[in-house]
């Protein structure tokens, strides 16, 4: 439970529990604070009961989200938090949505934290033959380990650069490597990229012409796979075509493999068609499964070779 609730918030396991216990000093904070307030207004089992009432309902609307934002603030977390308040008042209709320059609403999940220097730097390269520049976004949904990797081998590379990080999952811990890195995040919505526009303009503005999948869980839509045909790449963490698909990432695969027995796994780098995991492959790795292994160990044996080979698949590849 604990960990499904970790890949829906999309944070590594550090911040996932910093999380809980600004959740528990909020819940806690709140109980003794109420109690003091009840008791400097001279509240008794005498008092009328819809006061009482009333005193509860304004500390747990008003009072623990303060709070909540305080100890998220204290903790480092003031985004998550404050992405997890917008949303609250957005549905009790107190926080109206935000408007684009065309006047359509859109939610925060949906913002794009654009830097109009780099829009204009992207069009103009995008568009001149004589820099023959890639420009990379890199999809992910969590702790965005791998993306860091590619990130920090392509760091001073002169005609490859990761451009954009586009994220699904507020509070990911890519997004704080994103920052660290000064690369633009753009947030996306589930509407919008199965059944809208799919983000194309943003990615064009970007000058984008070269999309990783690393560690992003949505399946890509086929109106992106038509736009960016043998551009989009993904890393599986098993030896294709066994143990791909639907449903088949992070620990489900390496629960299956052991349990199959299997004697050796390793990653595959694919390119992206219409189907999950079905694209043609470009590079596997392998390693050997002892007796011993759990799928916790297999899953760390297999970080070594995601983190080792990815970076430099891609850079060979777009060479």
């Amino acid at each position: 439970m604990l960990k499904r609730l970790q890949e829906k918030w999309g944070v590594s396991t550090r911040q996932f529990w910093i999380l809980f216990i600004v959740f528990g000093l909020t819940g806690t904070t709140t109980a003794l604070l109420t109690r003091y307030i009840t008791s400097w207004l001279g509240m008794d089992a005498g008092t009328f009961w819809l006061w009482k009432v009333l005193l509860r309902v304004g500390m747990l609307v008003f009072g623990y989200q303060f709070i909540l934002l305080g100890y998220g603030a204290l903790l480092g977390q003031w985004a998550f938090f404050w992405k997890y308040e917008r949303k609250l008042l957005r549905k009790m209709g107190i926080l109206r949505k935000e408007t684009t320059d065309d006047g359509r609403q859109t939610t925060e999940n949906s913002r794009l934290f654009i830097d109009d220097r780099i829009i204009q730097n992207s069009k103009l390269k995008t568009q001149n033959k004589e820099f023959p520049t890639v420009r990379i976004a890199i999809f992910a949904s969590g702790a965005g380990s791998n993306a860091e990797k590619i990130i920090s081998h392509l760091k001073n590379h002169s005609s490859i650069i990761v451009s954009l990080v586009v994220c699904n999952k507020p509070g990911a811990g890519v997004i704080s490597i994103a920052a660290a890195n000064e690369i633009p995040v753009l947030l996306i919505e589930k509407e919008r990229f199965f059944r809208g526009d799919t983000y194309i303009p943003e990615l064009s503005a970007y000058g984008i012409n070269f999309i990783v999948l690393a560690g992003f869980l949505w399946k890509i839509p086929e109106a992106l796979v038509a736009a960016y045909p043998n551009q989009i790449i993904n890393i599986h963490p098993a030896l294709l075509p066994k143990y791909g698909g639907k449903g088949m990432y992070g620990m489900k695969v390496h629960e299956a493999v052991i349990a199959a027995g299997e004697k050796e796994s390793g990653i595959t780098i694919h390119y992206v068609n219409e189907h999950f995991d079905e694209g043609e492959p470009i590079f596997q790795a392998r390693c050997p499964i002892d007796e011993t292994d759990t799928p916790e160990s297999l899953a760390q044996k297999i970080h070594v070779l995601e983190h080792r080979h990815f970076p430099e698949v891609i850079e060979k590849l777009l060479k």
